[in-house]
């Protein structure tokens, strides 16, 4: 067929095809490298100091149960890159096959997370205040107490987000490959807060956190937008569901009742 012989619905696919569906197969590998890396900068200085400092006696050993988590949550991540890369590789297949891995990694990843929770607490409400000033003691308590907002905010979203993505896998596969995506971008502030270098208002305030995490969705975003120009509906879907716990953290953080109510939670004394 030539180009004469097109309509203009067909010519503006032919313009879009080399522009557009090349890069539709890759930019969601580019996120999952994206989100890989940010978790790998986080976490692997913060580990190391923390091992050298077990190692010198300076810090409890590491809780099992800490190590599980850790490995449970590298193994989301690198199933994600796979994923991602054998779509664009199309294998589909093999992807169907893999993604039922999820099933079992996703409540693994947050019942091991929500185990921690508490586990902390424990440990910082067990500090010796001969050994540790009373003072320091205090300090963490809040930092603690406060982080579990976000952690339990987590334990709640991260699930339900990627309940929907399996949920739309078979009727609307853009949905379900965004969902995996924006679910995958929950957790990962974790490690964010981690990279000293950036500038950050935690443990302060939440404010930081919440800012790069939208920041890490942005250049799927983007690229949407531009190519679609309008919001798909999984950025719809994850606004309803990230932004009133957005605000929820906001309001609770620092706050008395919550410094107060959360090492009750946690089994903990006031």
């Amino acid at each position: 067929m030539s180009i004469n012989t097109l309509d203009s619905n067909e010519l503006k696919y032919e313009v879009e095809k080399p522009t557009w569906r090349g890069l539709d197969r890759w930019i969601f590998v580019i996120m999952a490298i994206l989100l890989l890396a940010t978790v790998l900068i986080g976490f692997i200085p913060s580990s190391l100091e923390k091992i050298s400092l077990v190692q010198a006696g300076q810090r409890p050993p590491f809780m099992p149960v800490l190590h599980v988590h850790a490995f449970l949550m590298g193994a989301w991540i690198l199933l994600l890159l796979v994923q991602t890369s054998l779509v664009a590789t199309y294998n589909k297949p093999l992807h169907k096959r893999l993604g039922m891995t999820a099933v079992i990694l996703m409540p693994a990843m947050v019942i091991t997370g929500l185990l921690l929770v508490p586990a902390n607490f424990a440990i910082i409400w067990n500090l010796d205040p001969t050994l540790v000033p009373a003072q320091i003691i205090a300090e963490t308590k809040v930092i603690i107490s406060n982080i579990a907002l976000l952690q339990i905010r987590v334990g709640i979203l991260f699930p339900i987000m990627v309940g929907l993505a399996l949920y739309y896998r078979k009727t609307d596969s853009d949905t379900h490959k965004r969902l995996m995506i924006l679910a995958t971008v929950i957790p990962v502030p974790a490690a964010l807060d981690r990279i000293l270098w950036l500038p950050n208002t935690m443990p302060a305030s939440p404010i930081g956190s919440e800012f790069y995490t939208l920041l890490l969705i942005l250049p799927l975003f983007v690229y949407d937008f531009l190519k679609n120009k309008r919001i798909p509906r999984a950025y719809k879907i994850w606004i309803t569901l990230w932004l009133p716990t957005s605000i929820i953290v906001l309001l609770l953080w620092g706050s008395p009742w919550w410094l107060a109510t959360a090492p009750r939670l946690m089994g903990m004394g006031g």
